[in-house]
């Protein structure tokens, strides 16, 4: 076989191969450490893939019963209350509310979810309206943090839910 020839079998085999193996897909994981005094600890990974973004989390150390868990402006989780990541990311400057509520949601406010009698719990939360590293400003989620709160969000009070005390942080970061 001619080497030039076997050469370029070659490169196309491993340009063919890149491209197959290339995808859109981006993910970040991040550690949460506890807050307030709490035991409140987990993983939370954050998936993007084809305009989607998919959040699934894992916390231990809650205590059992409904906690919120938003986005916040800033990845800083330095303050031991968690004050330092400032308030709900809202780059939309719109009421708080519940996600999707007509009347208003800022792009943090994710929700309530319950933990379990052993202090667990597993969140997923699907959305295109945010990204990961991308230009725009009112989606991508890069620099924000996730809070976990001690209460339930009641959607209602502003300009954050009256969920109590921040007892999880972690700080989107690369």
């Amino acid at each position: 076989m001619n080497f030039s020839l076997l050469s370029k079998n070659i490169l196309f085999v491993l340009i063919a191969f890149s491209l197959l193996s290339c995808s859109n897909e981006k993910s970040i994981t991040v550690e949460a450490e506890s807050k307030n005094s709490s035991n409140a600890v987990g993983t939370i990974t954050f998936t993007e893939s084809d305009g989607d973004v998919v959040m699934q989390a894992v916390f231990n150390g809650l205590t059992p019963g409904i906690h919120a868990i938003h986005l916040h402006e800033k990845a800083d989780c330095s303050s031991e209350d968690g004050t330092s990541t400032g308030g709900h990311w809202n780059p939309t400057f719109t009421p708080h509310g519940a996600w999707g509520s007509s009347e208003g949601y800022h792009k943090g406010d994710i929700g309530n979810f319950v933990a379990d009698d052993s202090g667990k719990a597993t969140i997923s939360f699907y959305t295109d309206q945010w990204c990961i590293t991308c230009d725009d400003e009112t989606k991508n989620i890069l620099g924000k943090a996730v809070i976990v709160h001690q209460g339930a969000d009641d959607f209602v009070s502003q300009p954050s839910g009256a969920a109590g005390s921040r007892i999880s942080c972690a700080g989107i970061i690369n």
